[in-house]
């Protein structure tokens, strides 16, 4: 149980210093590329969904049977859909909209300009514990992916990390405005993807070192219902907003052919001991 632990911390440290990465975007380029941005949402919800429908939930259903896979599944489609109603997730502010705010707050005086900065330094702090918040579940997502195996786990790391590039970016853009610190812009969104590991600590001392084969492929058919409503309640809307309609569908598509490829290639190269 000690090395699972290991393993899905690891696995979750990735999706969690992805956030870091986004910080990075918005440093480098005061400007990010949105379309760019909503392209890597688009491949990042192609490889969600592949996971979700193709192996999680087929798992599930094959295992324990259709009807018991198929209330799981729901289950943990009614649980996010709760989350993301007391907790939504905050949106990926334009840079547009920045620009615009410090054009307005030179016109107005030092005063409003400074009215302008506290506004959205106060909107990055909003956008870093709400990001905080939703990123804790992700961490249990792969903490159970990790018991199924290592496929399952390293699967689901890869697409949340690449889902918590443009959280990273909706954290530091207002700060990076409202601070002028790259330091502190870094630093949040950095803190933010922290919840992540942290989720994995915790659900490991909830659940027990063994539970029984059902109640696991339950549980991940739970996960794959979670993923499942992140991508069509988050990442898809993002992805169209950013990319176009057009883009982001071949996106999705080629993000579920990469993710069908990896799932073939990582069951032929695993030992079966960890290919579960």
């Amino acid at each position: 149980m000690d090395s699972q632990v290991m393993v899905a911390l690891a696995l979750s440290l990735v999706g969690g210093f992805s956030t870091s990465l986004g910080a990075l975007f918005v440093i480098l380029n005061q400007s990010p590329n949105l379309k760019m941005l909503g392209l890597l949402q688009g491949f990042a919800a192609g490889l969600m969904l592949s996971i979700s429908f193709l192996d999680l939930a087929h798992n599930a259903m094959n295992s324990i049977g259709f009807l018991k896979g198929n209330l799981w599944f729901f289950a943990g489609v009614i649980f996010f859909a709760v989350v993301t109603n007391f907790i939504p997730e905050p949106t990926l502010p334009h840079s547009s909209e920045v620009k615009g705010k410090k054009k307005s707050g030179d016109k107005g005086g030092k005063d409003m300009m400074k009215k302008h900065r506290r506004q959205v330094f106060f909107s990055g702090i909003i956008t870093a514990i709400g990001i905080s918040l939703h990123n804790f579940p992700e961490g249990m997502a792969v903490f159970l992916g990790s018991m199924k195996g290592l496929r399952v786990g390293l699967n689901l790391a890869l697409a949340i990390a690449l889902h918590n590039i443009p959280e990273g970016v909706a954290v530091a853009l207002p700060v990076y405005f409202a601070t002028q610190s790259k330091w502190q812009a870094f630093k949040l969104a950095t803190l933010s993807g922290f919840a992540e590991p942290l989720g994995v600590v915790i659900v490991a001392y909830l659940f027990p070192s063994s539970l029984s084969p059902e109640i696991l492929e339950g549980l991940l058919g739970s996960v794959g219902g979670v993923m499942a409503f992140l991508t069509l309640h988050e990442m898809l809307p993002l992805a169209f907003d950013y990319a176009g309609q057009k883009q982001a569908v071949k996106a999705v598509f080629f993000g579920m052919a990469f993710m069908s490829a990896s799932l073939y290639f990582l069951e032929l190269s695993l030992p079966k001991e960890i290919s579960l």
